[in-house]
């Protein structure tokens, strides 16, 4: 399908955006297309540089940092770090810095703080700053393995600190669909959302750490976006993979919404260096997902609905006393589940509670759009809970149209226990254990575990607004996916992401109505199993400094 000319734009392109969803369904008797086998000769290198920009190499110093988990994620009161080189470095180095190596045999590969799908890392981050103290202002690329930012772009000095608000940056991120397509084929388009998700999320939480907020520019165009970290240079990605815009964040110590025109101006000058390294010798051409980003663009708008659905209390502690940059650097995807483990139901809660959203808490000021992605648990092994099929609201509004939404005869009732600002609902008791498994392509990690999910969002109401709403809805399961696999940790288990599922299986069991509830993206949290073939290396070991 093409986004056909003579037709209304916008009809054309939620057209084009939902026959790219339909398409990359998984069903039960075949994969949404992909590439069959893996050609590992042209496995894409994990690590984009820009050949010939200037390095500005970053201090490793994020086990300075003291502070829990708890006084991060909770807003017990972090102090206020000094925007400088020091801090900004932290920042990197807790969202997509690496976190650790991993060795089997001659095998040798990264993980990072931000999770990404197989591990393949297709989100670039992007630093537009203004001078900093150890710092030049301008654009510059973050290169995880190196720890260490490329200076792309320096403006002129004197317009470019007077478009620059002051108290914060900008953090770009991008993505490299090759990255997952050369995996996962068609579907890929969709695991790159996700992890863009993941990263929005994971910056939210570096910046806490630092006492600083996150705050979503979604009012930026992606021409915006792609001017502003010089993605539409097409001399400078001549032979190389190209970067697809994401998103803007504004980082720092206080709220500002950097204006497009402004910055784009003083920015229009600015003297680029730096050629992007190709990633692999051949590349297959996954056409749909061309047309899914193609329609999907998004034009400079007001941006998406934001405020939290009603003033909500201060969430449980996790009850972990670990230092934040610790757990957040110990985060895995667990690759498979001992059946065996049981989380209590009120650690249960606690996890369901830091899923609803809180202005002023991470990864939330990051995300602060009126929440449109609710979960739907399988429940397993969690003590003082019934196994069954279970729904949390995360805007309690929605009832009504869930119950629309989704009309079998479910229970509907709230579960005993659980804090009255949970809108967690039971819909049946049962053992559900073989259908989670089913649903998430026969894998045994989504019955091995104490609970799996499928993230259910509202779907053809929010893409009126627009085709691009298709990317701000798995950004939103991402984010969700993020608080996750911290509160996982926190709680002494471990999750893993599951971008594997058949599609309309979980909307038979659920009875969702047509396509106005789509699942997007499902998550498993248990017992993990640890392969000890595998041996551990600290992240920066390889690195002088």
């Amino acid at each position: 399908m093409t986004l056909e000319a003579g037709t209304d734009p916008q009809a054309g392109r939620i057209a084009a955006i939902v026959a790219y969803h339909q398409r990359s369904k998984h069903h039960l008797r075949r994969y949404a297309p992909g590439p069959g086998e893996l050609d590992w000769a042209n496995q894409p290198d994990p690590f984009r540089t820009f050949e010939g920009a200037p390095v500005v190499e970053l201090p490793l110093a994020a086990d300075t940092l003291r502070e829990s988990f708890d006084t991060v994620s909770r807003g017990r009161g972090v102090a206020l770090r000094p925007l400088d080189r020091e801090s900004l470095a932290i920042l990197f180095e807790l969202s997509l810095g690496i976190s650790a190596w991993k060795a089997y045999g001659a095998s040798r590969w990264a993980l990072r703080c931000n999770p990404s799908s197989g591990n393949l890392h297709p989100t670039e981050g992007y630093l537009v700053c203004p001078d900093l103290a150890g710092l030049a202002g301008g654009v510059h690329h973050y290169v995880s393995r190196d720890h260490a930012l490329e200076r792309r772009a320096t403006p002129a000095e004197a317009q470019w600190m007077r478009a620059f608000p002051a108290g914060g940056v900008i953090i770009g991120l991008a993505s490299i669909h090759w990255r997952e397509a050369w995996k996962y084929g068609m579907r890929a388009y969709r695991y790159c959302q996700h992890d863009c998700g993941h990263a929005i999320a994971a910056l939210a939480y570096a910046a806490a750490c630092l006492g600083w907020r996150a705050f979503l520019l979604d009012g930026w165009g992606d021409d915006d976006i792609s001017a502003l970290l010089g993605l539409d240079r097409a001399d400078d990605f001549a032979d190389a993979e190209r970067e697809a815009p994401d998103v803007l964040l504004w980082v720092g110590s206080r709220a500002a919404d950097p204006r497009p025109q402004e910055l784009l101006r003083a920015i229009e000058g600015a003297r680029w260096q730096g050629r992007a390294n190709r990633l692999s010798l051949a590349r297959v051409a996954w056409r749909d997902i061309e047309i899914a980003e193609q329609a999907a663009r998004k034009p400079r708008t007001a941006g998406m609905a934001h405020g939290a659905p009603s003033p909500l209390p201060q969430p449980r502690d996790a009850a972990c006393g670990m230092p934040a940059a610790a757990l957040i650097r110990q985060r895995r995807s667990a690759v498979g589940f001992d059946g065996v483990t049981t989380i209590t139901a009120q650690a249960f809660f606690t996890m369901l509670d830091a899923l609803l959203p809180r202005a002023g808490l991470p990864p939330w000021d990051a995300f602060a759009t009126l929440p449109l992605a609710h979960p739907a648990l399988f429940v397993h092994r969690v003590t003082g809970l019934a196994p069954g099929l279970y729904l949390l609201l995360r805007d309690p509004a929605v009832l009504p149209l869930a119950r629309q939404a989704l009309p079998r005869d479910w229970l509907w009732q709230r579960v005993p226990g659980c804090p009255e600002h949970v809108p967690l609902h039971l819909l049946a008791h049962c053992d559900t254990r073989e259908v989670a498994k089913l649903i998430a392509c026969h894998q045994d990690i989504a019955a091995d575990s104490c609970f799996a999910l499928g993230f259910l969002a509202q779907f053809d109401a929010p893409l009126a607004g627009g085709a691009w709403v298709y990317r701000h809805l798995f950004w939103e399961t991402g984010v969700l996916g993020q608080v996750l696999y911290l509160e996982a940790e926190a709680a002494g288990v471990r999750a893993t992401g599951i971008g594997c599922f058949f599609d309309d299986e979980m909307h038979r069991l659920l009875g969702a109505a047509a396509a106005h509830w789509q699942s997007l993206y499902h998550f498993t949290v248990g017992g993990a199993l640890d392969d000890p073939r595998l041996t551990t290396y600290p992240p920066y070991a390889h690195l002088r400094r």
